[in-house]
């Protein structure tokens, strides 16, 4: 027993041995230059040197230094925070795709469905359009090589499908009601990533933009779709970041500017070693006077939360949701010799009433990565009265109530609404049954559905098709057992998740979100505010925050429940 301990303990122990040797007698921190840090290699004793010596020497069996200190690596910074990382060399690259915008790819967006590559979608205009792909075909060989089974996953696509620009891959593929494979040659080239994915008029006067991280080119998009909105005539707009989980901060600092007047605090950060650095509006933002309206949830994070944040204390729009994640920690990316990197925490932000919402964590806790699920079972997904606050109350520009150390608290809270969820839908939407038979549909049906080219066509079509009674058969036949009474409460449900997924799959991401959005709670209650002209918060009485405390949210189901989403890759 003594024995099975030792070699328990001895990967921790050389773990922080290595900590300690990279921080303090291998690099040394000087100072910063624009985004890369300096380091320089004392080369001077240590106890760590002495430690990795006398396993190189000594150890029993022959040890992998540079494989030890790589796996080491990431357990080392976990006892940091939880968001300072190490990324090995291999997975820089990958790391950074979505935050650039941009990558060298094939072209195609995919799900894997029964151990294959499925294309869901062909980027239009790109190298698969170019050579032939169709959305449907089911990718068995790449590069002459079978490529199904076990072995496909997200990360082994991506490694073979991607590369240098220019360069060629062979694909093969299965193509509904064929037998044998076609094949493709594809040449790769850059493929754009929009971190602005969704841009359009709700009604005749409500403008709606959708931003999924916050990346190097999400200003220059977001000034795109506002210009958008703008030839359509907008006189109110919803910026919904709900499942944003954050990315450069000073995109979402350029996105506020463009919303507050002349010298307004936007954030500010500040460190052990990095002083006070406030960041302030300009007043050359175009959209200071128009109505605004924040959707978050409690997956909105980081970049997402220093704009709401902006936004709510500075009193210049209304915050609508639940609450946030709760990150107020801001990482440096520090690039290292062989290629890998460390995004090292190095600074908190706070928002301009002073508020870092940053919640709390515990070094080796697992209480930070289960604080979502603590706050599903504590209630606070469906009541505002179970928040619970841990920080500080601190004030915005007018005066209204904020809190810190967890998350940006809403203005107006929207619940989930789990009335009519039951037992068979939640094993239908968990078990991937839906997803399936969503796909195998829009396989079987595509050429029928082809001719509609919106959303509003398509829906027409399949409300005509009964799909909920097909899925119930479909589902039956694959192990989920039909429960009609159960189908019956959860049939709106059904219906929804079933034709937001073929939405998704014949036509893109926009019409799927803009079909949820047709009786989104989020939705609704930013329509009830720009209708009552209380965009701008007001100040509020004790018995006006009464009368908000106990009011309810009750409408279908909920929008952005976790039941919803599959995100596809793209290569």
């Amino acid at each position: 027993m003594k024995e099975n301990s030792s070699n328990k303990e001895m990967p921790l122990f050389l773990a922080l041995s290595v900590v300690f040797g990279i921080f303090l007698g291998v690099f040394l921190t000087n100072h910063f230059t624009g985004n890369r840090l300096n380091v320089i290699n004392t080369g001077g004793p240590s106890k760590l040197n002495d430690i990795l010596h006398f396993v190189e020497d000594q150890y029993v069996d022959t040890v992998d230094l540079n494989d030890l200190i790589e796996k080491s690596l990431p357990e080392i910074l976990a006892e940091l925070d939880p968001h300072s990382v190490y990324i090995s060399a291999k997975d820089v690259n990958t790391a950074n795709d979505d935050l650039k915008g941009s990558f060298s790819g094939v072209g195609i967006e995919f799900v894997i469905r029964d151990d294959t590559i499925r294309i869901q979608n062909v980027i239009s205009g790109g190298p698969s359009e170019q050579a032939g792909l169709q959305a449907g075909d089911k990718i068995v060989s790449v590069d002459d090589e079978t490529f199904v089974g076990k072995e496909v996953t997200n990360e082994e696509a991506m490694r073979r499908l991607k590369g240098p620009k220019g360069s060629k891959v062979k694909i093969g593929v299965l193509r509904y009601k064929q037998t044998k494979p076609k094949f493709f040659t594809v040449t790769r080239d850059d493929i754009t990533m929009k971190s602005v994915s969704v841009t359009y008029m709700l009604d005749n006067k409500t403008g709606y933009i959708k931003v999924k991280n916050f990346g190097e080119r999400t200003y220059f998009e977001f000034l795109a779709s506002l210009a958008y909105l703008s030839d359509q005539g907008f006189e109110n707009l919803i910026v919904d970041l709900c499942d944003n989980t954050g990315g450069y901060m000073a995109s979402a600092i350029q996105m506020a500017n463009e919303f507050l007047p002349n010298n307004q605090r936007i954030v500010y950060t500040e460190g052990r070693k990095q002083p006070r650095e406030d960041y302030m509006s300009d007043g050359h933002g175009s959209y200071q006077d128009i109505p605004l309206v924040v959707l978050i949830n409690e997956a909105s994070a980081s970049a997402s939360e220093i704009f709401a944040g902006a936004i709510q204390d500075n009193d210049r729009g209304t915050i609508i949701g639940r609450r946030s994640f709760g990150k107020g920690l801001v990482q440096q990316q520090i690039p290292l010799s062989d290629g890998s990197m460390i995004r090292l925490t190095i600074a908190r932000y706070y928002t301009p009433s002073g508020r870092c919402i940053q919640k709390p964590y515990t070094a080796g806790s697992k209480d930070y990565e289960e604080d979502l699920m603590a706050r599903y079972l504590n209630g606070e997904f469906f009541s505002q009265d179970s928040i619970k606050h841990t920080g500080p109350a601190y004030h915005t520009r007018i005066g209204r109530e904020v809190f810190g150390g967890g998350g940006i608290t809403p203005d107006i809270f929207v619940p989930e609404d789990t009335t009519n969820i039951t037992s068979y839908y939640k094993e239908a939407a968990m078990s991937g049954l839906i997803l399936q038979y969503a796909f195998d549909y829009t396989d079987d049906h595509r050429s029928e559905m082809k001719p509609y080219h919106d959303m509003k066509a398509l829906l027409s079509y399949l409300k005509g098709k009964n799909l909920v009674e097909d899925f119930a058969t479909y589902a039956d036949k694959n192990g989920l057992q039909r429960r009609n009474l159960l189908i019956q409460k959860s049939h709106k449900l059904l219906e929804t998740y079933i034709h937001s997924r073929i939405i998704y799959n014949m036509l893109d991401e926009e019409a799927w979100v803009e079909y949820l959005n047709m009786d989104s709670p989020f939705i609704m209650k930013a329509k009830e505010v720009f209708k009552k002209n209380a965009a701008f918060p007001k100040l509020e009485d004790d018995s006006t925050k009464s009368k908000k405390k106990v009011a309810k949210v009750s409408q279908p189901a909920p929008r952005y429940d976790s039941h919803f989403k599959s995100a596809p890759m793209i290569v």
